[in-house]
């Protein structure tokens, strides 16, 4: 397991320690790790290396206060209405299982560590993915919503 570091900015202080990598080991895309050397070279010698993805120019922890003043910049600039830093968080998750990406695939990706955390958060989500796929069987079986028509199904007992 990698080193741990301080939950600085978690409003913990020194108090939080998990693994740098939040205990999750993830694959970086090649032209993410290409951007990452470079910036270690402009850096120089006083480049900090603490295994964190995203620093400052100089490998430094980001500041949260600065990450979420440039985030509300960047969406008032593109028009966007203001949303927490975390909420890409929640809209990544929602067009993942909108796209037909696995629950449990989901999961993995958020670092939840039961299912259930998952699909409790995104049960809204997926109750609507399920009326899609009812409407959708009943649109190929040629069913209508008319209420004079006669059901579709019975129960057998």
């Amino acid at each position: 397991m990698p080193a741990a570091r301080p939950g600085r900015g978690l409003g913990c202080g020194d108090q939080c320690w998990w693994p740098a990598n939040g205990g999750r080991d993830r694959p970086a895309r090649p032209d993410a790790r290409n951007s990452r050397r470079k910036e270690r070279q402009e850096a120089g010698p006083g480049w900090t290396d603490n295994g964190l993805v995203f620093t400052t120019p100089k490998g430094k922890p980001l500041d949260p206060g600065n990450l979420t003043r440039r985030f509300r910049r960047l969406l008032h600039s593109a028009g966007l209405r203001t949303i927490r830093f975390h909420d890409l968080r929640h809209s990544t998750a929602t067009l993942l299982l909108e796209q037909g990406v696995d629950l449990v695939v989901i999961k993995e990706l958020l670092g939840h560590a039961h299912i259930g955390v998952t699909a409790g958060v995104y049960a809204n989500v997926r109750l609507r993915l399920q009326r899609q796929a009812i409407d959708a069987l009943g649109d190929v079986l040629g069913l209508t919503d008319d209420p004079n028509d006669p059901p579709a199904a019975a129960v057998v007992r």
